[in-house]
């Protein structure tokens, strides 16, 4: 049995070193640190490539290496011990635990990171392929990047979709390999001799690149080759089309997601359902402001309510102002009453707020009578939203009072 503070260091090295789970300062100051060492190393090892700098500079190179390979070497040592408290895998069999994390995708990239020069060490050999190979420590950066990871999640969903295309491809190539060999063999025989020897031309012409080393020189392969560099254009794009429309979908999913989360946690739409919260959300228009700007001023009407995605605002009210964060609201009685804001909203930093008009969703009332009526109901209820104000005390609970 582990003894307790040992089982807590261990968790705590894990909250550390694995993305994600917490967003506390030693958390994010190891993620950018790291992040900024690997950049740096693929920088030190394309500077090592110049034989001017690498017969000067030697010794540093052999030293930035060492260190390099020092601190990749702990961080993977980290990661197999602290595997047993991914929530992944079954605490009870730390051994299978690590061998879980071991064979994945991660764990096997952090081992490439520092397997090259670790056998250039023992080997005590200076081949250019170990050292082409540290380059893998890129790879490191898939772990710290959302877009990568959400591309990854892209390739993954739509894999039937774009093996599909890919088979379309293959053939379309296939095809016009084949026609270009049966018209040009005769006036190109050294060229086109075979179809396998057509498809460096077939794969030229179908991406539009043409290095024009092949070229038909009869009237029929010139047909050819136009329809082939039409057809081309079409389905040799159908992968970038659905890759980039399925990153789009990721992104708007992943925002709604969010949105939704936000509007569900509002005391007004609480005990309203999956579908009407979704509605809610859809009506949310985004807007980004830069830290200084008034958001709502005190006394004009208030015209709707506001979530902060990221960033801040304080609030002046008194006697002590209040300041909003990621995930807090405001304004939520612009939605039922013509009223006037109570204090001036002032962003502190660059803010992404999502904005809901009490315009739309006044209309959106109209169309699902339901939903005005629960609002109506919840609002009754609330002594709060009796105040002249449109920022009330019960609308800033969240919000953290500056003393």
């Amino acid at each position: 049995m582990e003894p307790r503070k040992w089982r807590r260091l261990r968790a705590r090295a894990y909250e550390i070193v694995e993305v994600g789970v917490t967003q506390d300062l030693p958390s994010r100051l190891f993620d950018y640190a790291l992040a900024a060492f690997i950049v740096l190393n693929a920088f030190v090892v394309s500077l090592e490539t110049v034989a001017p700098l690498e017969a000067r500079y030697r010794g540093f190179f052999t030293a930035f290496e060492i260190l390099s390979v020092s601190i990749f070497s702990i961080e993977y040592v980290v990661r197999i011990w602290t595997a047993v408290e991914n929530p992944r895998y079954d605490p009870r069999k730390p051994w299978r635990a690590r061998l879980r994390f071991a064979l994945s995708f991660y764990a096997i990239v952090d081992l490439l990171a520092i397997l090259p020069s670790i056998v250039a060490f023992v080997v005590w050999s200076d081949l250019r392929v170990f050292r082409i190979l540290r380059l893998l420590r890129l790879l490191k950066l898939v772990r710290y990047s959302v877009a990568v990871t959400t591309l990854s999640r892209v390739f993954y969903e739509e894999r039937r979709a774009l093996t599909a295309a890919f088979a379309i491809m293959v053939g379309l190539g296939t095809l016009s390999a084949s026609l270009i060999y049966f018209v040009e063999r005769n006036a190109q025989p050294d060229v086109f001799s075979s179809v396998p020897a057509s498809m460096w031309w077939a794969l030229t012409t179908l991406t539009t690149v043409g290095y024009g080393d092949v070229v038909p020189v009869t009237p029929l392969g010139k047909v050819v080759g136009g329809l082939t560099m039409i057809f081309g254009i079409g389905v040799y794009a159908l992968p970038i089309g659905i890759i980039a429309s399925g990153f789009a979908r990721e992104i708007h999913k992943r925002e709604f997601v969010i949105t939704w989360d936000m509007v569900a946690r509002v005391p007004l739409f609480s005990d309203l359902s999956a579908q009407e919260v979704g509605q809610i959300a859809a009506l949310l228009r985004s807007r980004v402001v830069e830290r200084g700007t008034v958001i709502a001023r005190k006394g004009d009407p208030a015209h709707g309510m506001y979530f902060i995605i990221t960033g801040s605002v304080e609030i002046q009210t008194t006697p002590a102002p209040v300041q909003l964060k990621d995930g807090d609201f405001f304004g939520e009685i612009a939605l039922l009453h013509k009223s006037k804001r109570s204090a001036n909203v002032i962003s502190q930093a660059k803010t992404r707020l999502m904005v809901l008009d009490a315009e739309d969703f006044q209309n959106l009332i109209e169309i699902d009578p339901k939903i005005g009526e629960h609002v109506k109901n919840v609002a009754e209820k609330r002594e709060e939203f009796r105040r002249r104000g449109d920022i009330t005390a019960e609308e800033l609970a969240q919000g953290t009072v500056i003393r």
